[in-house]
């Protein structure tokens, strides 16, 4: 399956669940299966088995052709946004001393936002533990970094990557030699 049809089947799970009142507690009772899995399910993490697809539409009483009936499997034509480094946009977030953050683009889709970023860390960047409302995924480009999180750091280098829940305290640190660079994806979801 094409992961644009599996984004649309999880929304779609949850718009049903929303409009209905149940909670994903009840959901996971009705279909059998754990709330843990729903959960993945309506957050596109997971792939449901097509006989657990078929159990959790069900439970939302709803056939299963009207359920299908809105997920479009046809691409259009893609659409290709193109901006040179020198159209980024600068800001600056929190109090952090040596952190430059160029927004690449921000683009609302259906019921979320992803915002686009191209971070660099001087040699002695430093800031507090923060939270984002958003999922985070981080690539570096060049340098080496070390993420702090309450419980544990985890080192980086060049080409390497991490998607994690903003909404743990964390704080990157470059530890290299010279400017850390690294492009920095938010995935912030919209509530209802």
């Amino acid at each position: 399956m094409q992961e644009d049809v599996l984004i649309q089947i999880s929304n779609r799970i949850k718009d049903l669940r929303r409009e209905k009142g149940i909670t994903v507690q009840e959901l996971a009772d009705k279909a059998d299966v754990s709330k843990g899995l729903i959960s993945q399910i309506e957050n596109g993490r997971t792939i449901p088995s097509l006989i657990v697809l078929i159990d959790i539409i069900k439970s939302l009483e709803i056939n299963l052709d009207r359920f299908f009936s809105e997920i479009t499997t046809k691409r259009d034509k893609s659409l290709i946004l193109v901006k040179r480094r020198e159209e980024y946009q600068h800001f600056e977030k929190e109090q952090a001393e040596g952190f430059h953050y160029h927004r690449i683009f921000t683009q609302s889709i259906k019921n979320s936002t992803i915002d686009i970023v191209l971070l660099e860390l001087e040699e002695k960047a430093r800031r507090p533990l923060i939270s984002t409302e958003a999922y985070e995924y981080k690539y570096i480009i060049s340098g080496k970094a070390k993420f702090i999180f309450e419980d544990q750091e985890i080192e980086f280098n060049a080409g390497d990557s991490m998607l994690f829940d903003g909404r743990l305290l964390h704080s990157p640190r470059n530890i290299g030699k010279g400017k850390l660079s690294m492009l920095a994806i938010y995935f912030f979801e919209q509530s209802k």
